[in-house]
C-alpha cells in the first residue's frame, strides 16, 4: 500500500492536493496530542491548538480527529488553520498565505507534508473565509495502523503547520522602448575649434527619455584614432543614479554636420549604456582631413557642429 495516495481534500480535486514527505520539521507550529484514542472514542468533533503567529497575524490550528463530515471528510483526519483576532484588522482585509500541513511520522523521523496546490498553492484569507485546510488529510485507518505506519505511536501523534504570507509590499517595474522620443536630437557647436587644445570636450547636459546626456568630442582623435579622426560619443551623464545592474538602451546617431552641402558624415549605433560602460560612438568619426577641407564645410566660421539623435530608448519606472 502507497501510504501517502490518499483522497483528495474537501472541495478540491484530487490534482490539487499534493502529498511528499520530508525530514524538515514545520517551520511555524507543531502540535502534540496524547491519548489520541480518548478524544476520537468520546465524538468530539474538534479540537483547536493554541495561538501561534506567523507572517504578523495569529493562526491556530484546527484538528477534526474522525473527520470534518459537513466537508466529505469522514473517516479520514481533518485538518485546518484558522486565522484569529480578526477584529483588531482593518476593514475588508485580506491575507493571502501559502499553506502546509504535517502529519509526523515517528518510525520514518519525517512528515507527511500536505498542501493544497489549487490556485498556485495560495490560499485567500478574509471576513468570509477565515479558515483553510485539507478534509481528506489522511484516512483514520492509515493514521490508526501502527502496525504499517507511525503516525499514531503509543496513542500520541504530532501534527504541523507552515503559513507563508505573501505581502504585497514588492515593487514593480515597468520596462518599455520608445520610438523617436521627445527632444531627441541635440545639436552642439564648438566655437573657436581651431584653439581647443584639450584632448577631449564635454556638451552640457540634455535630456531624452527622462536621463541625461553628453556628446564627447576628441578633436584629434581618441586612442589609436590619434591624429587621423575625430572621435565623438554619446555618454550617459547621469549613470551614477542607475540601480545595481541596470541599464539603459539606446539607438542614436552622431552626426558632424556639412554646413555648406548638407552632406553630413553620420554614424549610428545600438548599445547598452551603465555604469560601467556609459560612453558608446567611434574613434573614426571623420578623417581630419576631411574635416578641416574648407570646400567641404565641417567647420565654418571656425565653428564645428556635432549633433546626437536617440531614437529609440528604454525606458524602465520603478512603482510601489
Amino acid at each position: 500500500m502507497d501510504k501517502y495516495n490518499f483522497c483528495s481534500s474537501g472541495g478540491s480535486s484530487n490534482n490539487d492536493v499534493v502529498r511528499y514527505t520530508r525530514d524538515i520539521p514545520p517551520a511555524h507550529y507543531s502540535f502534540k496530542i496524547e491519548a489520541f484514542s480518548l478524544l476520537s472514542d468520546s465524538n468530539v468533533e474538534k479540537i483547536e491548538s493554541g495561538i501561534f503567529e506567523a507572517g504578523g497575524y495569529k493562526w491556530r490550528m484546527v484538528l477534526y480527529p474522525n473527520g470534518n463530515a459537513k466537508s466529505n471528510g469522514k473517516d479520514f483526519v481533518s485538518l485546518y488553520l484558522a486565522i484569529e483576532e480578526t477584529k483588531s484588522l482593518p476593514q475588508r482585509w485580506e491575507v493571502n498565505a501559502e499553506i502546509k500541513l504535517f502529519v509526523f511520522d515517528q518510525k520514518e523521523n519525517n512528515y507527511l507534508t500536505v498542501q493544497d496546490s489549487h490556485n498556485g498553492g495560495i490560499n485567500r484569507f478574509h471576513e468570509m473565509k477565515t479558515e483553510w485546510g485539507i478534509s481528506k488529510l489522511i484516512p483514520l485507518e492509515t493514521f490508526k495502523d501502527t502496525c504499517n505506519n507511525g503516525y499514531l505511536c503509543n496513542d500520541s501523534c504530532v501534527f504541523g503547520a507552515e503559513v507563508f504570507v505573501i505581502k504585497p509590499g514588492g515593487k514593480y517595474e515597468c520596462f518599455s522602448m520608445v520610438k523617436n522620443p521627445g527632444n531627441s536630437t541635440h545639436t552642439w557647436e564648438l566655437e573657436k575649434f581651431s584653439t581647443l587644445k584639450e584632448t577631449s570636450y564635454l556638451s552640457k547636459p540634455f535630456t531624452v527619455g527622462g536621463r541625461k546626456w553628453k556628446i564627447k568630442v576628441y578633436p584629434q582623435g581618441d586612442g589609436k584614432a590619434k591624429g587621423d579622426w575625430l572621435s565623438a560619443y554619446l555618454n550617459l551623464s547621469d549613470a551614477e543614479t542607475l540601480p545595481p545592474k541596470g541599464k539603459v538602451r539606446a539607438d542614436y546617431k552622431l552626426r558632424v554636420i556639412d554646413q555648406r552641402r548638407d552632406q553630413h558624415v553620420e554614424k549610428t549605433g545600438k548599445q547598452w549604456f551603465s555604469k560601467e560602460d556609459n560612453t558608446w560612438g567611434y574613434r573614426n568619426t571623420i578623417r581630419l582631413g576631411d574635416l578641416h577641407e574648407k570646400s567641404k564645410g565641417f567647420v565654418m566660421n571656425d565653428t564645428l557642429i556635432v549633433e546626437a539623435q536617440i531614437t529609440i530608448i528604454s525606458v524602465t519606472k520603478f512603482l510601489h
